[in-house]
């Protein structure tokens, strides 16, 4: 049947479902404030070792990956966050050969990665293996990367990894999910000192870094052990619209290339890269800070 729908031997109308499947996702900060989707469908939900995930399906951003509790990626939040990540730091440095993602489960940053010849390989450490999978199934358009023969996936726990690890990268994204739980680590100082030695003399960090609006104090804190570490640190942002605030922030930090005065124009122009965000204008107009981040970073 099509159009109704049998419940308790009673045919009605699909009209007449829209009260009895009536379900809304709410991430709140707090408990103050946040973002309210309806559901349209509850696509997928199991338990990980490690969390929850949750595939659910909106009429506006189609289908959603949620991880204990937060949003993760959206079929239609224009890829903005993974292609960010990825390609400001990849196009500041002249040999990005070797590159490694710490997190990254739904595989978009190493699907973006990918799309850059110079690199020789990609590893990606992602401690659970059941996101991957999920994502596999769900999102395929971001898990394309997969097939690649310069990516590795590594299941692990990311602070175990770089802490024993040997080898030398020339650029290291930290595709984390929030400060909580398995990730929480990964936000200390002593970790990001740690990738700081797993870097080449010229390598570039990248780590997301919250919402500057909602988490100040964590924001504040990240960026003051960063620029004890890293001697060039700055802020660049994006629109996420999925994202608590929409705005979403990101350090480069770097142990000799400039963002903006190392960009590869002309290697930009040469790749033409399929992308829905980022672009060589934004590149640039992503370092411009909003007054109220400008007086948070000081």
């Amino acid at each position: 049947m099509t159009n109704k729908q049998k419940i308790d031997d009673t045919y009605i109308s699909e009209e007449g479902m829209t009260d009895l499947w009536n379900v809304w996702y709410s991430e709140l900060l707090d408990g103050q404030s946040g973002l309210t989707l309806k559901v349209n469908r509850i696509i997928d939900s199991r338990e990980s070792s490690f969390q929850r995930i949750d595939v659910i399906e909106n009429q506006d951003f189609g289908k959603l990956l949620v991880l204990y509790g937060s949003l993760m990626v959206a079929d239609n939040d224009n890829n903005s966050y993974n292609e960010m990540i990825s390609h400001v730091p990849l196009f500041a440095h002249p040999a990005p050969s070797q590159a490694l993602i710490i997190g990254g489960g739904d595989c978009g940053a190493l699907t973006e990665v990918m799309k850059h010849p110079e690199v020789e390989q990609c590893t990606m450490c992602e401690i659970d293996k059941m996101v991957v999978e999920t994502a596999e199934k769900h999102f395929p358009r971001l898990t394309r990367g997969l097939t690649d023969a310069r990516s590795k996936v590594v299941f692990e726990d990311g602070k175990s990894y770089i802490e024993r690890g040997s080898n030398q990268y020339d650029v290291i994204m930290l595709d984390l999910s929030d400060p909580v739980g398995p990730a929480a680590d990964l936000f200390q100082k002593k970790f990001h000192q740690r990738v700081f030695e797993q870097l080449k003399d010229d390598g570039i960090m990248v780590a997301q870094t919250e919402s500057p609006f909602y988490n100040r104090k964590t924001v504040e804190a990240l960026y003051e052990n960063l620029r004890e570490i890293f001697p060039i640190v700055k802020m660049y942002t994006c629109f996420m619209p999925i994202y608590p605030s929409g705005l979403w922030s990101f350090a480069f930090c770097s142990k000799k290339y400039d963002p903006i005065d190392d960009f590869d124009q002309e290697r930009y122009d040469r790749l033409q890269l399929d992308t829905q965000y980022y672009n060589d204008r934004i590149h640039r107009a992503c370092f411009a800070l909003p007054e109220f981040v400008v007086r948070l970073m000081k």
